[in-house]
């Protein structure tokens, strides 16, 4: 029972002791009973809690706050928010009026939650498991609230006390809570300018969530993400030559220096290609219209794994494609060519560039090539090399995957490509 419930129980029950539970005979039914000494009680206790260190001591106040806490559950709510409002101010709150109240009606945990700074994580995380929503939304924008009490109301909560606790700055998140958001934000995509505001927000989520981001969240992303990579190239300058001599035979420092180096095409594609460049083939595709062997020799001629190539041709915005085109070093021309072989449309009704084309551009533009190549190794590295064929059969068939023993790369494959495979 609830303690709401457990209180309407109480006062539903007729006072029955020697003083004040009479009936009335005249008329043949029970009287109001009349609680003042209990109510005065309840009172006199909560001041007794209250007491400075000075006049009580922790036994004497442990005491009386249990006394108490029957007390309250006996209480109307008027005077649970009394009490509650009391021991908001105590630096030592009574661990057992803690947990009553801060569970209790909402005006009454309302008073704990949002004014005693001296409420533990116990007492915290005691509410996000035993409370509801109108306790989950109280909290959600709780003035310095620790990560672990954001973290597990991500876990608990729906989107509305995920949507409050994006909105308070105060809040401290850790990076499991903003990629359990990153996540939800594919189905709730309202949350996603609320996330792109938060300085816990890095990259590796940022780029998963640029995939069901709007065009304007697009933009912010590749503004504020796409870092350069000239510290770790100028660090891994004379590893190359290491790298050489040992035949490139290290699979894993292969991998982290194709991320870091400067050139993004494939010369040995190209020169395996039967296109002469990347351009040549583009506009073959323009011409004869996108086959899946001309978009798997474009994604090897650019540098990329074909399962990258195919999911940046699939992208319904098309930002991705502006992306991998300033990245390989393609010129605007090149990126139209590339649109019209996807069979997109190239004019609106007023023969003007379509919208979508001119968004496309526009991203182009404002895209630096070597932050344009982070942006699109980033995306190569998680969203293939990371993907393994066990992955991609437990997506496809639906079975569950423990993503908390997952790396930052297969989480990012995990949410990128599930809706492609199902689909």
């Amino acid at each position: 029972m609830s303690n709401h419930a457990a209180s309407a129980a109480v006062r539903a029950e007729p006072d029955t002791g020697a003083e004040g539970g009479a009936v009335t005979e005249a008329s043949g039914s029970e009287a109001p009973p009349k609680r003042q000494a209990r109510t005065t009680l309840t009172r006199r206790l909560a001041d007794v809690v209250c007491l400075p260190e000075s006049r009580i001591n922790a036994f004497e106040r442990a005491v009386t706050s249990d006394l108490l806490v029957e007390m309250l559950a006996a209480a109307d709510l008027a005077e649970r928010v009394r009490a509650a409002r009391r021991i908001s101010i105590l630096s030592e709150p009574p661990w057992s009026l803690v947990r009553l109240l801060i569970v209790d009606a909402p005006e009454a945990a309302r008073c704990l939650i949002e004014d005693c700074e001296a409420l533990s994580d116990a007492d915290l995380h005691y509410c996000v498991k035993h409370g509801e929503e109108a306790h989950h939304l109280l909290l959600a924008a709780r003035k310095d609230l620790p990560p672990l009490i954001a973290e597990s109301l991500v876990e608990s909560g729906g989107p509305a006390v995920i949507e409050i606790l994006l909105k308070n700055m105060r809040a401290r998140l850790s990076q499991p809570a903003i990629e359990a958001v990153a996540a939800l934000s594919q189905a709730h995509t309202h949350l996603i300018p609320l996330l792109l505001k938060r300085s816990e927000l890095r990259p590796s989520s940022a780029y998963v969530v640029f995939w069901w981001a709007n065009a304007e969240c697009r933009r912010i992303i590749l503004t504020r993400f796409a870092v350069n990579r000239e510290i770790m190239q100028d660090m891994a300058s004379d590893v190359f030559a290491m790298m050489a001599k040992e035949k490139w035979q290290d699979p894993l420092a292969r991998k982290a220096l194709q991320f870091i180096e400067r050139r993004q095409r494939n010369r040995e594609a190209v020169a395996k290609s039967p296109y002469d460049s990347l351009e040549a083939a583009i506009a073959e595709a323009a011409k004869t219209g996108m086959t899946r062997t001309l978009a798997e020799e474009i994604a090897y001629m650019a540098g990329l794994k074909p399962a990258t190539g195919a999911k940046l041709m699939r992208d319904a915005g098309g930002e991705g494609l502006a992306v991998m085109c300033k990245a390989t070093g393609l010129s605007r021309k090149a990126l139209r060519a590339l649109w019209k072989a996807l069979r997109r449309p190239m004019r609106d009704e007023d023969g003007k560039t379509h919208p979508d084309l001119a968004n496309v551009l526009v991203t182009y533009d404002i895209m630096a090539t070597d932050r344009a190549q982070t942006v699109l190794r980033y995306w190569n590295w998680s969203l293939s090399s990371a993907l393994t064929h066990a992955m991609l059969r437990a997506i496809a068939s639906g079975v569950d995957v423990d993503y908390e023993s997952l790396s930052v790369p297969e989480r990012a494959a995990m949410l990128a490509f599930a809706q492609d495979l199902k689909s």
